[in-house]
């Protein structure tokens, strides 16, 4: 009898694992509220000011849930490891923010950016085996490519993006789905690229053929120059990566500094601006340097502890600024650089510590992965991802954005090289122990 009951709580956990997975991936593939009308937008806003309350409760709500499960399993112990460097690195974004001018705002924008690091490693751990790791992932994304289709059928006008915009206009034509601008979607049918290329890797040749099929197409019709670029680039990179160990520290490191030298450098240096015209890019960037310029400027008068976590932009100083008029980089959403924003915000210190989680220590995980049994097209696949995130980061702000899939996926990944070069993958869920072991797929 105690057997039988051993055997119905351990499957309802299992359930309940593959029920909150599913949530979750969905929360950020999906968000609780697609086709937003963009025509209805206030332009004029800070986003200080914005609050949704509804999805904060839910996303509360979800986090609870996937705390009390992985908390009450045996893999409770592979929760946001390593933790030396996460506590160390929270500390400071704490301390940075207790010195802004906003310290409230920033200090419970720090707060949710632990929630969800915290909840990105809780999610490899819910699965109870690979199998239901790629049907869950395929699941998540089939359903958010059929919604994304569905909506530029049926609903047009508000899954494209049209004259009658409060904010670009200028993007009419350019399709959308239900995510809230065509870049995000984009950068999410990129994601769903490389989902698609680890299923058919797997021998899930046909449902991951079809996920990348619908996802590059769906991509050439968003405009978004840079995934479209990023895509076939990241998968020559991981190329490269993986089969060339000796090049990949100055690959990436050298990547990564040269990126942000040349574009951060246009903003700064006429004979920089002048170089790589010559090379046949626009050297403005789509008009970034204008916001480089501002943003390199404020980490230099700033350089040890920052403006406070993601303060300065699009706050009510920043909006209404007097020479706001004279430059529109003022009231931009961000830096359009995750790592200049990070030396704005939390100072030089807090960009280091990001490195190190971001980029040093992944670096060290894939080559400890290689060594393990588990399954290499898993570590691929979580490379991808990785490497996707941390270069377009020198053109986008993605760090430490809560509701941002790019960010929450980037977390996942960045785990899960972890646990592949430090836990046991189970391939198949054994016959006679079916609750949550401490498995990441």
């Amino acid at each position: 009898m105690t057997r039988t009951h051993d055997r119905r709580g351990n499957a309802t956990a299992g359930s309940l694992g593959a029920l909150l997975f599913t949530a979750t991936l969905l929360f950020y593939l999906v968000t609780l509220t697609p086709f937003i009308d963009l025509s209805a937008a206030d332009a004029n806003a800070a986003a200080a000011a914005k609050s949704n309350t509804i999805n904060q409760i839910i996303y509360l709500g979800l986090t609870a849930a996937l705390w009390l499960t992985v908390f009450a399993s045996p893999a409770r112990h592979l929760v946001a490891r390593p933790r030396g460097i996460l506590i160390v690195l929270l500390l400071w974004f704490g301390l940075a923010s207790a010195l802004s001018a906003q310290p409230d705002l920033a200090l419970k924008r720090v707060f949710l950016a632990m929630l969800t690091i915290v909840n990105g490693s809780i999610l490899l751990l819910l699965p109870r085996s690979e199998r239901q790791f790629a049907g869950m992932v395929a699941l998540c994304c089939l359903g958010a490519l059929g919604l994304a289709y569905g909506g530029v059928a049926l609903m047009p006008q508000l899954a494209v993006h049209h004259a009658g915009e409060v904010r670009e206009p200028m993007n009419a034509g350019l399709w959308r789905g239900h995510f809230a601008h065509k870049n995000v979607a984009a950068a999410a049918m990129v994601i769903i690229s490389f989902a698609g290329l680890y299923l058919f890797s797997t021998g899930r040749r046909i449902v991951g053929a079809v996920m990348v099929l619908l996802a590059i197409v769906f991509l050439t019709r968003t405009g978004g120059k840079s995934a479209a670029l990023a895509l076939p680039g990241i998968l020559a990179i991981a190329w490269v990566f993986e089969r060339w160990r000796s090049v990949r520290i100055p690959m990436v490191v050298l990547g990564i500094a040269a990126v942000n030298i040349l574009t951060i450098g246009c903003s700064v240096s006429p004979a920089m601006r002048e170089l790589v015209a010559q090379l046949g890019i626009d050297p403005t960037f789509t008009n970034r340097t204008d916001i480089w310029k501002v943003g390199a400027a404020a980490a230099m008068d700033n350089p040890l502890t920052g403006y406070g976590f993601q303060l300065f932009w699009q706050t009510d100083e920043m909006v209404h600024k007097g020479g706001a008029a004279a430059s529109w980089a003022f009231a931009a959403f961000n830096g359009h650089n995750a790592y200049l924003d990070m030396a704005i915000t939390t100072g030089l210190p807090g960009l280091v510590l990001t490195l190190v989680l971001l980029v040093w220590l992944p670096l060290r995980d894939i080559a400890r992965a290689e060594a393990t049994p588990n399954d290499p097209a898993l570590t691929r696949f979580f490379v991808r991802i990785w490497l996707y995130g941390i270069l377009v980061a020198c053109v986008e702000s993605l760090f430490f954005q809560s509701g941002s899939l790019i960010w929450f996926m980037l977390v996942v990944a960045i785990f899960g090289l972890h646990l592949q070069a430090n836990a046991h993958e189970i391939r198949e869920p054994a016959q006679h122990r079916r609750s949550m072991e401490p498995a990441h797929a």
